[in-house]
């Protein structure tokens, strides 16, 4: 595999480019016109630590990658645009395994309008990616940003969580002892789940539409939940200086998560720090939370859930059913 054939590969594969992209891959640079205001953001993806290749294909890995650079962008209430890949393959990865990669990347990006336009590749000791993604808006002031929380604001969440801790939970496992405890003596319903949340992990869905229904709604501060609702939360109230009460049990878990912690003998509220849902996690007045909830159902096709309040203070407060208080926990890739 020589590096300007690959390159050459991948560019006749590439779908043509958006409008605000005026020269795309095959050149020094590519030139775009965005016009408004601009969202860049950066993310790395590598083997061991990312992913595994053992339990995922290389469409999967190529459409993770992107996946998680494009939920900052939804956390944002950012317009995708522009997306540039750095590619690191090591000797084991062959041409075909290359293309599969970018085929996961490109069905991703054709799916949420998003233009693959420039990068690099190199070989490497370990498969990596790092991707950079820009997004768009009309006006700087039209983008949310994690530090506008106010005491009285709701706290709510998109979608469902735990699903990618539980998923990779059942890649690891995959005897399927689990199975059965997610879907009773319903056998299809239990398959059902299981590919569900193995979905969730290998495949996750950044939140764009509903990242600018919650921005036009309103939203005073957002972020994507990559490391975990307990560690993330605590970002959203050091960025805006002001304390998070959470109610543990109105945090919606995917269906099946808790059924698999409770079967593998381990405490299922941990799935509250389990990291990699991309769901977001946005503080709205209590007056826009209506109006909110019915743009993310309408724009995203899911739900939005109250499960917290913003209050005037610092930190994190995990309030269980009983009363206890959870430790906010979520994960930390250099720890």
């Amino acid at each position: 595999m020589g590096e300007f054939e690959l390159l050459a590969r991948i560019r006749d594969r590439l779908p043509a480019a958006g409008p605000r992209v005026h020269l795309a891959s095959g050149d020094d640079s590519a030139v775009t016109l965005p016009g408004g205001a601009t969202a860049t953001s950066v993310d790395a993806l590598v083997d061991g630590t990312h992913f595994r290749r053992d339990l995922a294909r290389p469409g999967q890995i190529g459409h993770k990658a992107l996946a998680t650079a494009l939920s900052d962008l939804a956390a944002m209430g950012a317009e995708p645009g522009e997306a540039y890949v750095v590619l690191g393959i090591p000797p084991d990865l062959g041409e075909d395994g290359c293309i599969e990669l970018l085929d996961g990347m490109i069905d991703l990006a054709a799916a949420t309008g998003t233009s693959l336009v420039g990068g690099d590749v190199t070989r490497a000791a370990e498969l990596f990616l790092a991707v950079t993604v820009v997004g768009h808006a009309e006006d700087p002031d039209a983008f949310v940003s994690r530090a506008g929380a106010r005491p009285g604001d709701a706290l709510v969440v998109t979608g469902e969580i735990g699903g990618a801790a539980a998923g990779l939970r059942l890649l690891e496992a995959p005897d399927c002892a689990f199975d059965h405890a997610i879907g009773g003596s319903n056998a299809q319903s239990a398959s059902e789940q299981a590919d569900a949340l193995r979905g969730r992990q290998l495949e996750p869905t950044p939140r764009l539409a509903a990242g600018r229904a919650l921005a036009r709604a309103g939203a005073t501060a957002m972020i994507d939940l990559s490391d975990g609702l307990g560690g993330d939360s605590g970002h959203l109230a050091e960025s805006s200086g002001v304390g998070l009460r959470i109610d543990a049990e109105a945090v919606p878990l995917a269906p099946g998560s808790k059924e698999l912690m409770v079967a593998a003998e381990r405490d299922p509220w941990g799935l509250l720090g389990g990291g990699e849902d991309y769901e977001l996690l946005a503080s709205v007045p209590p007056e826009e939370l209506d109006e909110a909830t019915r743009a993310v159902q309408e724009e995203e096709g899911i739900s939005l859930t109250a499960i917290g309040e913003v209050l005037a203070g610092e930190g994190v407060e995990v309030r269980l059913p009983d009363g206890r208080l959870l430790k906010p926990e979520g994960f930390d890739q250099l720890a």
